[in-house]
């Protein structure tokens, strides 16, 4: 559009492509109609076991985006759970905010309930907190606790976490021996799963999308 010289700023023709514009104080036209920011707009989805965290998937596995309605589908998801993984996921068109969430100098907390093979003992808890050698750096627990014996002789561990590398959590109680049964993410920073059915979803709060958008401007003062 810019090529084509449809875009002003200011009543301004535009030239060069990339050109920063603050939303508050610049007037944007497209074609001769102003454009503005869209509204912000955050989900959190409660992502069942077997859904791919991606907008389409080669082997024709079921999305995360097939559970939500249609004008929804072009939202960012914040952060992925693996296809066996269970819980809570936000989508948002707040790619900026997003992406401060997903850094790891935010240190925004995620906190899984999960049940692994086997029996946890203090030293394996103390590995967890203190750090374990994956292939791709330390992994560390800010916070673990034993949650009691599950079916099947397997144990129920709460652990948080403030990093989202890729199957994270599965890999540091693999190298415990604990393999992981079943993976539910229960919290993303300030939102809470609790209340959301399997594949349903809702609109977060006012008050719960001002405290997502503080999470990254507070940690950077």
């Amino acid at each position: 559009m810019i090529r084509e010289g449809r875009v002003r700023i200011n009543g301004e023709v535009v030239t060069e492509l990339g050109t920063r514009v603050d939303p508050d104080a610049d007037r944007v036209e497209v074609d001769g109609r102003a454009v503005t920011l869209a509204r912000p707009v955050w989900l959190a989805l409660h992502k069942p076991r077997g859904y791919v965290s991606t907008r389409s998937d080669p082997q024709g596995r079921p999305t995360i985006y097939d559970l939500v309605p249609e004008q929804y589908r072009g939202l960012f998801h914040v952060g992925r759970l693996d296809v066996e993984s269970e819980g809570l996921l936000l989508l948002t068109n707040q790619g900026d905010v997003a992406n401060r969430l997903l850094h790891p100098r935010h240190g925004v907390e995620r906190v899984y309930e999960a049940i692994v093979a086997g029996h946890l003992d203090e030293a394996d808890v103390r590995r967890l907190l203190d750090g374990i050698e994956l292939e791709d750096g330390i992994a560390r627990a800010v916070a673990v606790k034993r949650r009691g014996a599950a079916r099947s002789g397997n144990d129920r561990v709460r652990i948080t976490m403030r990093e989202g590398r890729k199957r994270e959590v599965r890999r540091m109680f693999l190298a415990l021996g604990h393999p992981v049964r079943r993976l539910i993410r229960l919290r993303y920073g300030p939102i809470r799963l609790t209340g959301i059915a399997p594949g349903k979803w809702r609109r977060l709060t006012r008050d719960e999308v001002r405290a997502l958008e503080a999470l990254g401007r507070d940690r950077r003062r």
